[in-house]
């Protein structure tokens, strides 16, 4: 049975101009569609979310991501840790609630990393669930890492991670955008399709994200995904817009939606 990974980004299930505050009304939405597609049977799912105006916040003002140096810098990561928990509960809770088989596997129980290169991951627990059929839950962490002391890793980070030992067929990720835009923010062209080649001519065209986004927006997300197939050519990776109705379910039942990442 094939595995996908599945990202609600932050932007989508969050404020992510309003501090703290998650669309509850989007994110049960979300998983009904989820629970339509998943309830068939065909798959083994990994759910993931991004942390949107929650940790990218905290983040930002601590400057999480680039290290931690002081007792305040360790307070600050705490405060991170908080906030992205928060948001991972609500997250829980909606698909409870929905009646899916939930399981959060919080990273920064698990993971470590050298410089935000994962060095180590027991995904054996993971696995199991899967295997029990269970919905695994993460989402971007906090992270103890060697030379950074602490970091944030994002969830595409995660994926890239986890997949060295549960690799999908597909990963998907939702957002507010229909895909990767040629000229954002006037997003009138859209990439339907980035592969290395394509992305050597695109690289000065596609941007970051207008919101507080602490791992990079979309450009980073982008080139995180073509590295990812560059190792595993047999995944293909969907960036599309969750606001539209249906399309996660969609995307979840094979349909090909907003811009596709191949090698």
């Amino acid at each position: 049975m094939q595995t996908i990974y599945l990202k609600l980004g932050g932007s989508l299930i969050t404020e992510k101009h309003q501090a703290f505050t998650a669309n509850h009304s989007r994110l049960r939405s979300l998983i009904q569609e989820i629970k339509s597609s998943y309830q068939q049977g065909k798959y083994r799912l990994v759910l993931a979310h991004g942390s949107g105006s929650f940790g990218h916040q905290a983040a930002k003002t601590y400057g999480t991501r680039d290290g931690v140096h002081s007792q305040a810098d360790w307070m600050g990561f705490l405060e991170v840790w908080k906030q992205a928990r928060a948001l991972n509960q609500i997250v829980l809770d909606a698909c409870m609630e929905a009646g899916l088989p939930v399981l959060a596997f919080p990273p920064v129980s698990a993971v470590l990393s050298k410089d935000r290169q994962i060095l180590s991951w027991d995904t054996g627990p993971i696995q199991t669930a899967l295997d029990h059929q269970m919905i695994p839950v993460i989402y971007g962490d906090v992270i103890f890492d060697q030379i950074l002391k602490g970091t944030i890793l994002s969830t595409e980070e995660l994926f890239i991670g986890l997949s060295q030992n549960i690799p999908p067929q597909s990963i998907l990720i939702a957002g507010i955008e229909d895909g990767v835009w040629e000229d954002f923010p006037s997003c009138t062209k859209l990439i339907k399709e980035i592969t290395p080649e394509v992305m050597v001519s695109q690289q000065d065209n596609i941007s970051g994200s207008q919101a507080v986004d602490v791992t990079g927006g979309m450009l980073e997300k982008v080139n995180q995904m073509l590295n990812l197939v560059q190792y595993h050519p047999e995944i293909q990776v969907q960036i599309f817009s969750g606001v539209r109705s249906d399309n996660v379910r969609r995307a979840l039942d094979g349909d090909h939606l907003g811009t596709i990442i191949r090698r």
